[in-house]
């Protein structure tokens, strides 16, 4: 019985040496000298300029949100295709997907009928 757990420890050790060996090998191998340079603020391969404030559109985040509305319903729509076939998954989760088809559909109509849809 002990045995199964040494090979347990002796994974759980070999693997937080090779961790910490991992740390330590990296520390060793870094070359850090700070220059004025290193230590500016970077974006995005832009120098900074101005204030570090902007104002972005209530657009980008509508369509931001737009998108991971989408995007969950992909989610749920592939494993959902998966199992339909299986016996016993037919006509219930069938039903079960139009009613959240129709949830999304609402929420996408609502968008249109706003106005968020549009770039102009």
């Amino acid at each position: 019985m002990a045995e199964g757990y040494g090979v347990i420890a002796a994974v759980v050790v070999l693997g937080l040496g090779g961790l910490v060996g991992a740390f330590a090998l990296n520390k060793a191998l870094t070359v850090t000298h700070a220059t004025p340079e290193k230590l500016t603020t970077y974006e995005s391969g832009v120098d900074p300029v101005g204030e570090g404030w902007a104002q972005a559109h209530i657009r980008y985040y509508l369509f931001a949100y737009l998108y991971v509305i989408f995007a969950v319903d992909a989610v749920y729509l592939f494993p959902w295709a998966t199992v339909f076939a299986l016996a016993g998954f037919g006509a219930a989760s069938l039903v079960e997907m139009f009613v959240f088809l129709a949830f999304v559909a609402v929420g996408l109509l609502y968008a249109w009928r706003k106005g968020v849809l549009s770039w102009t």
